[in-house]
């Protein structure tokens, strides 16, 4: 026969949290535990749902450093190319083709001040940086900046990364066992395919591009 005794309480199986109506502070008030046993929590407190909210809050604080940080260190506009200041003609000239825009220094200026408002300025960076390798002709130079271009730009680690396919990515880690001028030709031609169709659009309706050819227009009708 069954045993009538009750079980032991103290018995592993057991252990469940307090019942209904009764406070957890008066189940365990000598146990001196900082922190209840997870099989001692609420519903509420085991929730998935609250835990995935928790660390969505974490990751969005996170976002929002990184954000400022990056604007702290993007507020001047360093390594900005020298030139002229651009004539009427040439402004207007940047409307009708992104050829003439990104073969001029000052509309490169332009545009690339435009991309940083948009949070891509690393697109005009990347490009600037392959068209001054294929300058280069120094075998120990080719090496050090293609080097340099692979952590800034390529990279998944890095916060300037920008975005290429997957097959682009493969041809230029093959391509970096032994670099070349011409490492990151076909990511330069992705890149700039990409501001032309997504980023330059935009640029012509922008406040940036609008109050600089007022500007040059109004300077040109008074002189």
């Amino acid at each position: 026969m069954e045993s009538c005794q009750p079980r032991n309480r103290c018995h592993p199986i057991n252990r469940r949290g307090p019942r209904k109506g009764k406070c957890q502070r008066d189940v365990w008030p000598a146990l001196g535990q900082k922190q209840q046993p997870r099989w001692a929590r609420t519903a509420e407190q085991n929730c998935p749902c609250r835990r995935f909210m928790k660390w969505g809050s974490r990751n969005e604080d996170r976002e929002r450093a990184w954000r400022a940080s990056r604007d702290t260190k993007l507020e001047p506009i360093p390594n900005c190319e020298a030139c002229a200041k651009p004539t009427t003609e040439e402004v207007k000239g940047w409307s009708q083709s992104f050829d003439k825009l990104m073969k001029n220094p000052a509309g490169r200026n332009v545009f690339r001040e435009f991309l940083r408002t948009e949070y891509s300025e690393e697109n005009m960076l990347f490009w600037l940086a392959c068209e001054e390798l294929k300058s280069e002709c120094n075998k120990h130079a080719i090496d050090e900046k293609a080097r340099m271009i692979y952590e800034d730009y390529i990279s998944i680690l890095s916060p300037k990364e920008v975005s290429l396919d997957s097959r682009v990515r493969e041809g230029i880690n093959r391509k970096m066992q032994e670099p070349s001028s011409h490492t990151f030709d076909d990511a330069q031609l992705q890149i700039y395919t990409l501001m032309h169709r997504d980023s330059y659009p935009r640029f012509l309706n922008s406040a940036v591009y609008k109050a600089l050819l007022q500007s040059v227009s109004r300077s040109s009708s008074e002189s």
